[in-house]
């Protein structure tokens, strides 16, 4: 089948860019998102003990970052560090405020996910931990948190792959990850459409990865309860 100029250009436009575009995500968009969920749900479990605490310091304090930031948008966010911070006259650079970025937003909407987990948990199980002895440090660390962790496991997959959607945002702010590859591919190809259908084919890769990887932990776990 003989092709005609355009088609040749286009088929060679998406050849030269994937390559590019993959090691843009392979490089910046999975590590910042990894980095950032890690720290993100480290934050989560501060905030969700936090706001099941009997201190109503720190419940109000859990309270307000978590209102802040579900209630403001991501994009608002990132621009917020990385161009109203150096008003104040502090700079980040933009793979850091990513990284802070992600890690604020993944800690709030996380710790509601985990603090729902927690008290999901019957208090039966908080009583016959207390009755054999233990703590209630000890309680929560053996008994509640091991089963609040495979309640949460799915939501939390969810959130890491909409992270890795959400990193496009990043894009905004300079960050070398795929989108703003894209861009800058566009820039001198003039072909926005076929360059951002490629990306979102990228995308859905790593997504279909990641949804079969949870599917796989989520069997394991359902295994392990069943034992």
């Amino acid at each position: 089948m003989n092709l005609d100029a355009d088609s040749l250009r286009i088929i060679g436009i998406l050849k030269d860019s994937f390559f590019p575009l993959l090691i843009a995500g392979l490089k910046f968009t999975i590590p910042v998102a990894v980095v950032s969920f890690a720290l993100g749900s480290l934050l989560a479990m501060v905030t969700a003990l936090a706001r099941i605490s009997k201190y109503k310091s720190l419940n109000l304090i859990s309270g307000f970052y978590v209102w802040i930031i579900r209630g403001t948008p991501l994009l608002v966010q990132l621009f917020i560090i990385f161009f109203g911070l150096p008003a104040a006259g502090i700079t980040i650079g933009a793979i850091p405020a990513g990284i802070i970025g992600f890690t604020l937003n993944v800690g709030a909407y996380n710790s509601e996910v985990i603090r729902a987990a927690i008290l999901s948990i019957p208090k039966g199980q908080w009583e016959a931990a207390s009755s054999i002895g233990m703590t209630h440090t000890q309680s929560l660390l053996r008994i509640i948190l091991p089963q609040a962790a495979r309640v949460s496991v799915p939501p939390l997959s969810n959130s890491f792959i909409s992270l890795i959607k959400d990193t496009s945002l990043a894009a905004a702010i300079t960050l070398p990850e795929m989108f703003q590859v894209a861009q800058q591919i566009t820039a001198t190809t003039y072909e926005p459409l076929i360059l951002y259908c490629e990306v979102a084919f990228i995308y859905l890769i790593f997504c279909t990865i990641l949804n079969i990887i949870q599917q796989k932990i989520e069997k394991k776990l359902e295994r392990y309860v069943a034992m």
